[in-house]
């Protein structure tokens, strides 16, 4: 010990008169209690006492300690104030804390203050969209200041997005807390396809920016791992083969080894091999590794179905949003190409839709080449619409004159764009809120590039899709129909300006986890057919991949007593999966009668049943342990209670049920019932049964089919 050091120590013992040794910690506030107690509170930022964990409107918050934390998401981010302790006294070397929410200095911050003026500053990890809810520990070395008398005050002064602050546990201790590295780098040299991070699901989120010979490319907010590994996520870098490739984090724990462990590599690494994970759906579309949720520009160009989609390539959990990609020559078999769009300076990559300017309207495609463009949402602020194009349907490039529509009010997002023949011109509809009212806006272009506002419809929220179809398939009785996130839907009219609707705000889907569905554009004239694909909200927890996709659907118009109605069936293509079918002869079932399923198991299963109940009161049929019920009396249907109308049509109700890993999808009542619904079934469980209750049930149709897996 040199001079210097030990004269330090000896005025602190002086100063605080407190022994050298570590002391027992000193805990100045665990906001475990119903209110703040001694602390002063202004505004309304902090509410009335501590909040006991999450918020309404909040994204999920962990990382605090006990019941209670400071929170100061009270009424949302547009709320400010304070937060003061009482006067205490320096009486250990450090003080420690739990702190997250938003990162601003500033406006969103804890501080400490003696003799009045601020002499520490703390704040929260975010200031972009997306982003953690995930409070972590920091703390100051406040050795200069023993003896002192102190403040400590909570700040939210921000609003708007991360306008928060989150604090816990604060105490004085003589343990030195986790040191931190700022701006920590490892650089690699682009010779392998991947570099493979090591990520750790719910840990805490860092900041990664990914430079390219010194030039910043993109950053993304990655839960890194810095001990245990509950995954690799793999980062593309065959763009830049033989660049230099930098990582840099915004801070680390100084006992980190996220860094070091990061690998380069041309394949990926995991427990199982990629596809045949446990949880992975067969036929159901998921990404390699990472999140997805919504599909976004589904378009049919030079040969192939292309279903892009929001994807978190570095966690399990939504953020980070690119836009995935995929490809298939029968909508069946996907071919995952990497991403296409990443966040940038003018925010993450939210959803939207993409067309084949097949006229070159927009300059953007070349002789014998027309242009695929992508239509999305760059999600900053202000959130805007922007476009990307590309003649390859692989390389793609983010058009110079972005955004072509600037924003309406805050949130306005997911560009949906069709060409309309009989006015010659694209519309695109777009969600907007304003005065608290949702509405999709209708907007008008010559070029793709340059739009105009045309009219709006009101009631709709988020992912709007918009398209003709023929009523019983009668070209003469066509009709539009405009539906959004959540697949409730209105037929009417459209003049290439203004949406009339002929129908009241309709049901879409009666199940559960579908969102956020869109059709195909651009399908071959010779097809006919209007294919959607919607998000299929399936987790997989303990697998590298998180969420997946409905199978492709067909939808139709058919003619009611009440009215046209949207009906949903599987596309044609799935039959290509059959591997094995069993075709039982038209039967009576009566109750208690021989199951004619019993001797069947299986587990990716197709079944199709159409059935007359007669006096029948319920059929049941279970497979792989869910059980699905048709209760003749109410004409309703029933997938593990959750219950949905299923009318009879003709005195016969058809059932198709589709049985993935992960996931059912049923279709009743030719299609007018669609019921998706995610579902976990017991490895071991492959049993089919079939039973009716009260009089016996005529089965015309029962079939069978073993499936295939779509990706061998």
């Amino acid at each position: 010990m040199n001079p210097k050091t030990a004269s330090i120590l000896i005025a602190w013992a002086a100063v605080a008169s407190i022994p050298l040794h570590a002391a027992d910690d000193l805990v100045i506030a665990d906001f475990e209690g119903s209110d703040y107690g001694t602390w002063t509170v202004v505004g309304e930022a902090f509410g009335s006492g501590p909040a006991r964990g999450t918020l309404p409107g909040q994204m999920h918050v962990d990382g605090y300690q006990g019941r209670g934390l400071v929170n100061s998401f009270n009424k949302g981010d547009s709320t400010t104030g304070t937060l003061t302790s009482p006067e205490f006294r320096i009486e250990r070397r450090y003080l420690q804390f739990l702190i997250g929410g938003g990162k601003d200095l500033e406006r969103t911050c804890l501080v400490l203050l003696v003799d009045g003026k601020v002499v520490r500053r703390a704040t929260g990890p975010n200031d972009q969209a997306g982003g953690t809810e995930s409070l972590a520990v920091e703390g100051w070395d406040v050795g200069d200041l023993l003896g002192k008398a102190a403040v400590l005050r909570i700040i939210d002064e921000a609003t708007g997005g991360w306008g928060h602050i989150n604090v816990d546990h604060i105490v004085q201790t003589d343990r030195k807390p986790p040191g931190w590295i700022d701006r920590a780098r490892r650089d690699f040299q682009a010779d392998t396809q991947f570099l493979l991070l090591p990520i750790k699901t719910g840990g805490p989120k860092r900041s990664v920016t990914t430079l390219v010979d010194g030039q910043p490319v993109v950053k993304n907010d990655i839960e890194l791992a810095d001990k245990e590994i509950d995954w690799w996520a793999p980062m593309d870098v065959s763009a830049w083969r033989g660049r230099s490739v930098t990582l840099e984090v915004d801070r680390l724990p100084e006992h980190s080894q996220a860094l070091a462990r990061i690998e380069a590599s041309d394949t990926l690494r995991g427990t199982d091999p990629v596809y045949r994970e446990p949880l992975r759906g067969q036929f159901h579309f998921s990404p390699r590794r990472g999140w997805n949720n919504d599909p976004n520009g589904l378009v049919y160009f030079r040969g192939e179905y292309h279903l892009f989609f929001q994807h978190n390539p570095y966690g399990w959990n939504w953020g980070n949003m690119h836009w995935g990609h995929a490809v298939s020559t029968n909508l069946i078999h996907w071919k995952e190409l990497g991403d296409v769009l990443a966040p940038d300076a003018l925010g993450p990559m939210f959803s939207g839709s993409a067309v084949v300017d097949w006229a070159n309207t927009s300059g953007l495609g070349k002789p014998g080449a027309p242009a695929q463009v992508l239509f999305y949402t760059a999600a900053g602020d202000p959130t805007v619409q922007c476009l990307a194009s590309s003649t390859d349907g692989r390389t793609f490039t983010k058009f110079a004159g972005n955004p072509i529509v600037r924003q309406f009010t805050p949130g306005n997002r997911d560009p949906k764009v069709i060409w309309h023949e009989p006015t010659k011109k694209w519309v695109m509809t777009l969600y907007v809120e304003t005065n608290q009212v949702h509405s999709i806006f209708f907007l008008g272009s010559s070029n793709l590039k340059e739009w105009t506002y045309l009219s709006r419809t009101d009631g709709f929220f988020e992912c709007p899709d918009f398209f003709e179809l023929p009523v019983d398939g009668d070209a003469a009785r066509r009709r539009w129909v405009l539906t959004a996130a959540n697949s409730e839907y209105m037929v009417g009219s459209f003049d290439g300006t203004k949406f009339i609707p002929e129908t009241a705000k309709l049901p879409g889907h009666r199940g559960r986890n579908f969102y956020a569905a869109q059709t195909f554009s651009d399908l071959p004239s010779t097809d006919g057919r209007r294919v959607q694909i919607g998000w299929f909200q399936t987790a997989t927890p303990g697998m590298p991949f998180n969420q997946s996709m409905t199978v492709p659907l067909e939808l139709n118009l058919v003619g009611t007593p009440e009215g046209p109605r949207l009906t949903w069936t599987p596309a044609r293509e799935l039959r290509e999966l059959r591997a094995q079918s069993q075709n039982l002869k038209p039967f009576t079932l009566a109750e208690g009668g021989s199951d004619p399923l019993a001797a069947i198991h299986g587990e990716l299963l197709e079944v199709r049943l159409t059935f007359e109940p007669g006096d029948s009161t319920e059929l049941s049929l279970s497979i792989r342990g869910a059980t699905l019920k048709y209760d003749a009396r109410t004409q309703e249907l029933a997938l593990n209670d959750h219950r949905a109308p299923a009318p009879l049509r003709d005195g016969r109700q058809s059932l198709i049920v589709l049985c993935d890993r992960m996931g059912f999808e049923v279709f009743a009542s030719a299609g007018l019932t669609y019921l998706p619904m995610a579902y976990l079934p017991r490895g071991e469980d492959r049993s089919l049964r079939l039973q009716v209750r009260g009089a016996a049930a005529r089965m015309h149709q029962l079939e069978v089919h073993h499936l295939k897996s779509a990706w061998h």
